[in-house]
């Protein structure tokens, strides 16, 4: 437990020489917008999910089989502008320069803005959201949650993905140490999925008791906060924000030359050397 406490707290208030900087807090504050957004989307616009399109191209089968309750039209949409929000945040990944600190900004001003008129629009429509508001909400989120995903593929932080907990959830069992793993980073993946099931508890609770639109509100409210933490690691030059570094040896494991076997030679000069003096036995008859 001890050292589950630990991981969890290296993950809220990461060391500054971890080689992911601060990003941690920062992937966990988008995950429980992940839980906002997709509270709303699924209780508000129909049975249709903006961040999660696993759950989307189910939805899709049980749509084309009749089921009650669910669109096609509206999980194809949410996967068009997901697939598109995807495309926008891979191009402002490729063109940062290679600095996490300003893919992570800019990514956020782009979720940042399209959710905000996400809001406006779920504020000004009248309930429960048909035609084209409907539409235009799933457009809107489905393509803030496409850049917010490819963003951190992008930042590649381990086990904060922001949408996805199947690996996550499935780390945390078999790496545990029942499945006779070392149970590092359980921590780190507990809170992943607290932050995700906190943000679909509170967008749920507003959905049903609250404001309808209060869920965006709140994921606004977050991205705002984030964007402008992020805006402060633009400037960083520490190695964390390089995109492209290769993973660094630890000092106690560094390549060593391999030491020559017995028995094996070296190539020295285009001819072959036996690492020991060659023994010519020559048999009489």
């Amino acid at each position: 437990m001890l050292v589950v406490l630990r991981d969890a707290w290296a993950t809220v208030v990461p060391d500054r020489k971890d080689r992911h900087g601060p990003l941690p807090p920062l992937m966990l504050a988008l995950t429980v917008v992940t839980g906002l957004v997709d509270a709303f989307s699924y209780l508000g616009l129909g049975h249709v999910f903006v961040a999660n399109m696993t759950g989307n191209v189910v939805f899709s089968g049980f749509a084309i089989a009749g089921a009650a309750g669910f669109s096609l039209a509206a999980s194809l949409a949410a996967l068009a502008a997901f697939a598109v929000g995807a495309l926008l945040g891979g191009r402002v990944a490729h063109g940062a320069r290679a600095h996490r600190g300003r893919v992570l900004h800019l990514a956020l001003v782009v979720e940042t803005v399209l959710v905000l008129a996400a809001y406006v629009i779920a504020q000004a429509a009248t309930t429960p959201y048909a035609g084209t508001s409907q539409y235009a909400l799933i457009a809107l989120l489905g393509l803030a949650m496409g850049v917010q995903n490819a963003a951190a593929r992008a930042l590649a932080v381990p086990d904060l993905t922001t949408a996805v907990l199947t690996l996550t959830i499935t780390g945390i069992a078999s790496d545990s140490r029942a499945a006779g793993g070392s149970g590092s980073k359980a921590g780190r993946r507990l809170l992943s999925t607290a932050a995700m099931f906190s943000g679909g508890l509170v967008g749920a609770v507003t959905v049903l008791h609250g404001g309808p639109a209060l869920p965006l509100l709140f994921a606004a409210v977050l991205l705002a906060a984030a964007t402008i933490v992020a805006f402060t690691l633009t400037r960083s030059d520490a190695a964390w924000t390089d995109l492209h570094r290769r993973r660094q040896w630890p000092p106690d494991v560094r390549r060593r030359p391999r030491p020559v076997r017995s028995g094996e030679g070296r190539r020295r000069g285009g001819r072959f050397r036996p690492s020991r003096p060659l023994t010519i036995v020559v048999r009489l008859a």
